[in-house]
């Protein structure tokens, strides 16, 4: 279901299910969570989510399995849990996570892009949030991240409606960031520019930007001048400076 490889000081996540159009099983929330970990006791200097299929992201949760849902009341519960599980672990990670966008991204495929810290739009990607239209409701940590990033007002109109919106539109509302002609490859460079940044510093932005209030980023931000790479990237600069 999902795929992992490092490149460089890049880690590549790909959602590799074209078949069942990359539905996401409760298996694959759980694996998910395992790649995440991965990544963390890596620590690559950027992550990279992206499907492997042609012309979608993802349809979102595998409704192939919902009928065990509907059926069996202990599944629901697995089901909520692994997804938040898989979720939250990729939301959790301290470096930048960017998902590239092309083709359709639906249901829980909009709470997957969410997860991640930046979204690259490819021109024909399209976004809906469609739990409404099976009677669904929408877990709260997905509703709270999606009000995050476009507001309570566009997210009401995505909930309540259920209707898909354009590349144009998605950037337009903050649900998408960038707008590029291959996603795929925008949010490669990206990642690459990302990682030619400071590590560590990077990380400690991104601590900042999920909980600006928290405590300890006064400390965080005054340690930075003792690190070792504020001292090298210092002499660096001051050595090109003067040459």
């Amino acid at each position: 279901m999902f795929t992992l490889r490092f490149e460089e000081t890049l880690a590549l996540i790909g959602i590799d299910r074209a078949e069942a159009r990359n539905a996401v099983p409760l298996a694959g929330w759980r694996e998910l969570a395992v790649i995440c970990e991965t990544i963390s006791n890596r620590a690559p200097d950027a992550v990279l989510l992206r499907s492997e299929a042609a012309d979608i992201f993802s349809a979102g949760a595998d409704i192939g399995e919902f009928p065990s849902l509907r059926d069996e009341p202990a599944q629901r519960v697995a089901f909520r849990e692994a997804m938040a599980t898989g979720i939250g672990a990729l939301a959790a990670l301290p470096m930048p996570v960017i998902a590239a966008v092309d083709g359709g991204c639906f249901g829980a495929g909009v709470a997957l892009m969410l997860g991640c810290d930046i979204c690259v739009a490819g021109r024909e990607a399209r976004f809906a949030t469609t739990p409404a239209r099976l009677g669904l409701s929408y877990p709260g940590s997905d509703v709270a991240r999606l009000v995050d990033r476009v507001g309570k007002g566009f997210a009401s109109l995505m909930l309540f409606t259920g209707e898909a919106i354009d590349a144009d539109r998605a950037v337009a509302a903050g649900l998408a960031d960038l707008l590029a002609e291959d996603a795929g490859a925008a949010a490669l460079a990206l990642a690459r520019t990302i990682a030619r940044n400071d590590g560590g510093a990077v990380a400690a932005l991104k601590a900042v930007l999920r909980d600006p209030l928290a405590p300890g980023h006064a400390s965080a931000f005054d340690a930075r001048f003792g690190s070792a790479g504020f001292e090298r990237r210092m002499t660096e600069f001051l050595e090109r400076k003067r040459g």
